[in-house]
């Protein structure tokens, strides 16, 4: 069964008042089409405006996890640009030295991993009771396997 904008809708209207979003406006996207990521947001932060996008091959069971993960990308938006603010004023605008590099990775692994571990809280919190969502670690461990098979 695939899902819906609906069904995004629903989430989206009871996470935005849960993270305290309502002021936000929010368009869905429903991305049908090969794609990489099972969601990502967009945002206008002086507008107020973002847009949700969410992958259309996303299992059902995993739709709530993977909206309140984008809405806590929102969340997090100000401080997400002023960390990377200060490493531009730390290390310059060259994008290929590696100090610059290291700290960028450094920052967005901790930015993943945060947001993650908050949206298995908030979904925990709020009575889930299913497993969440391995997507990154299975895909981590196809790249891995098919790597192997081509050595």
């Amino acid at each position: 069964m695939s899902i819906s904008e609906e069904q995004i809708g629903v989430l989206l209207k009871k996470w935005q008042k849960t993270l305290r979003l309502r002021d936000w406006d929010i368009k869905l996207v429903l991305v049908d089409k090969k794609w990489r990521k099972s969601g990502d947001i967009k945002i206008d932060r002086d507008n107020q405006m973002a847009a949700l996008l969410i992958n259309g091959s996303v299992p059902e069971g995993q739709l709530e996890e993977v909206v309140v993960h984008e809405l806590l990308h929102l969340r997090l938006y100000g401080m997400d640009q002023m960390l990377e603010a200060n490493i531009d004023i730390i290390f310059g605008p060259d994008s290929s030295d590696p100090k610059k590099q290291f700290a960028i990775n450094t920052f967005f692994i901790e930015l993943e991993s945060t947001v993650e571990n908050l949206t298995k809280a908030l979904l925990t919190a709020a009575g889930r009771e299913n497993d969440f969502w391995f997507n990154r670690v299975d895909r981590q461990i196809n790249e891995e396997l098919n790597v192997k098979e081509s050595n």
